[in-house]
């Protein structure tokens, strides 16, 4: 009963709205909206579910990223499938060919092609390449070679940007060249954004020649370091062209702002990687978030040193520098292996998507050409980057102990290539200040190219003409260790006793000092006392060992030392003999515990021979200090054992105490057994 009930009430139903919807049909639903009566009786019509729609607006941007990052990997996977052509090619040269083509037919689709804009640039693109060079920044050869960097630096880049700027505005006044508009300051400004070394550039085309490490660290170094110079000159150029001159009082406000600005942004790094060390000495319940303390410091000091217009650059050098010797000995072995390769690979994106843009942002404009400006602006740069070198080589010859050749010399001054900084800089010109921004811009790109592709192609060849010793790739052995650590306690004890203060005095002070109070804070553990080459050779069995694990227990330990080791790519939890050796037989295992322990006692033996070698070096400063005042001078002298037997009564009753001063400082012993891990490395 109940179901005819039902269909009678269904049929009632599809019978009364059959008409309605034979009338309707064919219209759209907006029709039943007309009439009032049709709004009370009717609903409107359901559209069809879609099933596939299109909406590219809301991920626009970061797929047109996704697929820059896409294009810039593929690149350099292609540029290193063809061996001869990256020999005879840089990559910067190809990945800038590639922009311009991309430019092109971008160009020729009808659409504007996207342009390298500077927020992008210094914000996203500049840090994660300035904080790879920081964070692998070689400590030692830096501070070596630090006075001849900052006077290249800054010295060097001071002389470029007011020679540059100075012939440029005499070109400027000569008739006939629609330049007379051009002002001195505006000249000045192009001066001093076209005299900076670029680090990008540097770094992409020194890295390929495989140049000795002096070489490199002066040319990276200067191009780190000048970038304090540049903001400066940028800013006090540009503040004043609309004012249209500068008083004695704005020099010196200058030279002030630049101290400001160079320790500013150091004293922020080293804050912030101040920071990241302490961060680290509590995350070993979290090991996952390591990596991630390491990136946002460091940022974050970049960022910081941005919002006081301080120097970005120097802030993430000092912080990347100051951080790791003590993030690396608190985080875990895969946290350090992530650190080192998302560096690398975000430093190689970016290096890549730079050069890509700045040939898409070539052919997007806009641009001014101008033959004589650029021209000179070329010519200019080459002579003064030349003359500056010579000049500045010849006054830092004086003072240092291994001179810079004239080959030397050479790769300095035709390694200082320009590159993304310079052109970013003048797109931050505005035009109504500036109005020959568009010329400035055009001459820098030109600046760009003639440095990166005949600059750049041509050194690798003059560096084999010209024989330049190249970088060895040797890894630091623990017998290089020993003497490394014996030469530098030996020179220091060398000034100690002649009274001279020099830098070995003040590095064995720093470590010290960083030994004694710094790493107690820094440092988790018992790490902070542990003797630096107990240390090294932990590292060195410890990747011995997970080395043979990988292999699958096929090759043998040998049970001489190991002659080679990379000193930063293990990072020991526990000492071998406690460490648990996975996918070995119990007999296996056993054997490679019996050798790391034999090598562990050589070692200790090795680190207990210190004090012989210390206690032996009386003869070598016995032949230092047996020296005698001629003209005020002090000349060294050995005595002859004749001279010795017939002065030495003479001694014994006129100079008994400086006699006894002087024997209590060559039977020195060299330093205790509770002052021996005082003797460890500041940055290791």
């Amino acid at each position: 009963m109940e179901l005819k009930m039902f269909i009678l009430v269904l049929g009632l139903l599809v019978g009364t709205s059959s008409p309605d919807m034979g009338t309707n049909h064919g219209k759209s639903p907006d029709s039943h909206n007309h009439g009032p009566q049709n709004q009370g009786n009717h609903t409107q019509s359901k559209k069809p579910f879609p099933v596939l729609s299109l909406g590219y607006d809301h991920v626009r941007l970061p797929f047109e990223i996704s697929l820059w990052v896409l294009l810039a990997s593929l690149m350099k996977l292609g540029f290193h499938l063809i061996p001869r052509l990256s020999s005879i090619v840089p990559e910067s040269c190809l990945l800038i060919v590639v922009g311009l083509l991309v430019g092109g037919l971008i160009k020729l689709v009808g659409e504007i092609p996207p342009v390298l804009e500077s927020k992008i640039f210094f914000l996203y693109l500049l840090p994660p390449i300035i904080l790879d060079a920081g964070y692998f920044l070689p400590i030692r050869q830096f501070t070596e070679n630090l006075g001849t960097i900052l006077m290249f630096a800054v010295v060097g880049t001071l002389w470029n940007a007011f020679f540059v700027g100075g012939l440029l505005y005499g070109v400027c006044q000569l008739e006939g060249h629609r330049l007379v508009t051009v002002d001195l300051l505006s000249c000045l400004l192009f001066g001093s954004i076209i005299s900076a070394v670029d680090p990008v550039a540097v770094l992409a085309v020194f890295e390929e020649i495989h140049i000795n490490e002096l070489l490199h660290i002066l040319v990276f170094g200067e191009s780190l370091l000048n970038d304090a110079v540049t903001v400066v000159l940028y800013h006090l150029f540009e503040e004043y062209s609309s004012v249209g001159s500068i008083t004695v009082m704005d020099v010196f406000l200058g030279i002030v702002c630049f101290l400001v600005v160079s320790l500013g942004g150091i004293v922020v790094g080293a804050i912030y990687g101040i920071l990241a060390a302490f961060t680290s000495r509590f995350t070993s319940h979290t090991r996952v978030i390591e990596p991630l303390f390491v990136f946002v410091y460091s940022y974050m000091a970049y960022l910081s040193a941005e919002v006081f217009h301080l120097s970005g650059i120097m802030a993430l050098i000092a912080c990347g520098a100051v951080m790791r010797p003590y993030v690396e000995a608190n985080i875990s072995h895969k946290s350090h292996t992530t650190i080192k390769y998302f560096l690398k690979m975000w430093s190689s994106v970016s290096d890549t998507l730079i050069f890509i843009f700045l040939g898409v942002s070539t052919v997007a404009g806009p641009h001014e050409w101008n033959w004589t400006f650029v021209m000179a602006t070329l010519i200019f740069c080459l002579v003064a980057r030349v003359l500056g070198v010579v000049g500045l080589t010849f006054v830092i010859n004086k003072f240092r102990i291994i001179k810079l050749t004239s080959k030397d010399q050479f790769i300095i001054a035709y390694g200082g290539l320009r590159g993304a900084i310079a052109f970013s800089l003048v797109y931050l010109l505005k035009t109504e200040h500036f109005p020959m921004r568009n010329m400035f811009l055009t001459a820098i790109i030109t600046v760009i190219f003639f440095t990166v592709f005949v600059q750049g192609m041509t050194i690798r060849p003059l560096v084999d003409l010209l024989a330049v010793k190249k970088k060895q790739e040797t890894k630091r052995s623990i017998n290089e260790e020993i003497h490394t650590q014996f030469l530098d306690h030996l020179l220091t004890g060398i000034e100690d006793i002649c009274g001279h203060y020099g830098h070995h005095h003040w590095k064995d002070k720093l470590n010290r000092f960083n030994k004694k109070y710094v790493k107690k804070c820094l440092i988790a553990g018992e790490r902070s006392k542990e003797p630096q080459l107990i240390a090294f050779y932990h590292k060195m069995e410890m990747k011995q060992a997970i080395e043979l694990v990988e292999s699958g227990g096929g090759a043998k330990l040998p049970s001489a030392l190991p002659s080679t080791v990379s000193m930063q790519n293990i990072q020991p939890k526990k000492p071998p003999q406690d460490r648990a050796l996975p996918q070995l037989s119990k007999a296996r295992e056993e054997e490679i515990r019996k050798i790391l322990r034999t090598n562990l006692q050589r070692t200790r033996q090795r680190v207990s021979a210190r004090h012989f070698l210390f206690s032996n070096c009386s003869f070598c400063i016995s032949l230092i200090c047996a020296s005698k005042e001629e003209e005020g001078g002090l000349t060294m002298k050995v005595p002859s054992p004749t001279k010795q037997r017939k002065d030495k009564t003479a001694d014994e009753d006129n100079d008994k105490e400086p006699q006894q001063r002087l024997m209590r400082c060559l039977s020195d012993p060299g330093p205790t057994a509770e002052e021996e891990d005082e003797d460890e490395a500041f940055l290791p």
